[in-house]
C-alpha cells in the first residue's frame, strides 16, 4: 500500500538509489533514505510535493542492534493534501553528524538542537548549535543508551532525599 502513496512514488522516481527501504504500519508511511541525499530530497517534498510542516524531528539509539548506531527522523506533514510522511536516515557513531534541515523548516532549528543535546548527533551548518535541555555543563548525552541511568558521576538520588 505504501507503493501507491504519491510522495513514495515521486520520491522514487527522482531519487531511486537513495531510497533504502519503503515501510508501512498502520497506516503510516517511512521511507529511510541515504544520508548523503537527506537535504536535497527534503527540499524536494518540501517545494515539490508540499510537506510545508515539520512536525518533529528526533534520532533512535540502536547501540548493539544496527551497523549504524543512530537514525534521525523527520517527521512531515503536508497541510494542503492531509498527509504524513516520516523520513529516516542512519548516523554512524564514528561520524555522528548530518547536515542541518534549517534552511528547509526553520522549525529544525530548536528540534535539531534538543536532538544534538540529548544524543550528541551534529548538525552541520547549524546556526545555533548548543545544549537546549541540559546545563551548559553537563557530561554526555542523556539519551544514548550507554549513558549511565543516574547520570554522569552520581550516586543513585544524590541530593534528591533529605
Amino acid at each position: 500500500m505504501a507503493e501507491n502513496n504519491r510522495a513514495v512514488r515521486k520520491l522514487k522516481e527522482k531519487f531511486a538509489a537513495s531510497i533504502l527501504d519503503v515501510a508501512e504500519f498502520r497506516g503510516e508511511v517511512t521511507v529511510t533514505v541515504a544520508k548523503g541525499s537527506i537535504l536535497e530530497i527534503l527540499s524536494f517534498l518540501k517545494q515539490s510535493l508540499q510537506y510545508n510542516q515539520l512536525t518533529d524531528l528526533t534520532a533512535v539509539d540502536y547501540l548493539g542492534k544496527k551497523a549504524e548506531r543512530f537514525m534521525v527522523v523527520y517527521q512531515l506533514l503536508s497541510i494542503p493534501n492531509k498527509d504524513r510522511l516520516r523520513i529516516k536516515t542512519a548516523v554512524s557513531e564514528s561520524v555522528c553528524s548530518i547536515p542541518t534541515a534549517t534552511q528547509v523548516w526553520a522549525t529544525a532549528n530548536w528540534l535539531e538542537r534538543e536532538v544534538f543535546d540529548l544524543f550528541g548527533i551534529t548538525f552541520d551548518g547549524h546556526p545555533d548549535l548548543r545544549r537546549i535541555l541540559m546545563t551548559d555543563d553537563w557530561v554526555g548525552h542523556p539519551l544514548r543508551k550507554d549513558y549511565p541511568l543516574q547520570g554522569p558521576d552520581r550516586e543513585p538520588y544524590k541530593g534528591r532525599l533529605s
